[in-house]
């Protein structure tokens, strides 16, 4: 974990990123890019002179309150480099993420509130769908040193096998105890306990030529996959929840409609996504 980049807002949810990423960064070494998108809009630069003027005004602004936010305890004793560029589109993150090497995004979010979701067509979707590296997404401060237990949630389909092998790399760097979780639904998903035996089977051999992982594997029965990720979670108590996704479509349609997105718009814990 050497370089874990966090957008910041100047909002309360930055900073839950940004406690999130201090705590990877100092147990494992890393080096911080905290990101400040400047945004400026062109319709204020009215001509290459005030384009020069304006931009210069707003980018000491933009430093002497950003050195302010950076200006923290839990941030003493780690490498963090400010970083503020004037991104328009948040797309640009996952490619400053791949032309900086960097191994994380860490982005912080509210959730979702009733019928009001955050994930669809907001900036931290929009940096998953992009972005080649996991996002990691928080809605509190972290509530300790390390993430000791993970659900994986998965439907064992071929097209994860190269998620699941980069997600468990990372997994064992950390000393992460996964559970993989598959939910068995009462409708047209519905699967027998052999159907299921053999397709995990099927894909832990494809995955790594063994079934050693064959322990870690949970089937669960729930009317809805979200409301059996949530359960088993709690039960285990882990504190961390790990979704593959599709980079074309961002958080829809891993799983049938919108539950991908279902768990990371109402999980109270972290969200780490890995693009399929």
């Amino acid at each position: 974990m050497e370089k874990i980049i966090v957008p910041v807002d100047f909002s309360e949810y930055s900073e839950f990123a940004l406690q999130t990423a201090a705590m990877l960064a100092k147990k494992y070494s890393g080096e911080i890019l905290a990101l400040h998108m400047l945004e400026l809009n062109d319709s204020l630069l009215s001509s290459d002179e005030d384009k020069d003027e304006k931009s210069v005004f707003y980018l000491k602004l933009a430093e002497k309150r950003f050195n302010e936010f950076l200006d923290k305890d839990y941030l003493k004793g780690v490498s963090v480099r400010p970083m503020i560029k004037n991104f328009k589109v948040f797309s640009e993150v996952a490619k400053l993420a791949e032309d900086r090497s960097v191994d994380m995004i860490i982005m912080g979010s509210h959730g979702a509130s009733g019928m009001n979701e955050f994930f669809v067509g907001t900036n931290t979707e929009r940096v998953v769908r992009h972005s080649e590296v996991p996002v990691l997404v928080v809605k509190g401060p972290p509530l300790g040193e390390s993430f000791d237990k993970v659900v994986f949630v998965t439907n064992f389909d071929d097209e994860a096998v190269e998620v699941y092998l980069r997600s468990q790399k990372l997994f064992n760097d950390w000393g992460t105890e996964v559970h993989f979780v598959y939910v068995n639904l009462p409708n047209a998903d519905f699967r027998s306990s052999k159907e299921i035996d053999d397709k995990v089977t099927d894909f832990l051999l494809k995955a790594e030529g063994n079934l050693d992982a064959l322990s870690k594997v949970n089937y669960i029965s729930d009317y809805t996959i979200e409301d059996g990720v949530f359960e088993f979670a709690h039960k285990i108590d882990a504190d961390l929840i790990a979704i593959p996704t599709h980079g074309r479509t961002g958080l829809s349609h891993f799983f049938s409609g919108s539950i991908t997105e279902d768990i990371a718009n109402h999980s109270i814990l972290p969200v780490i996504t890995f693009k399929i």
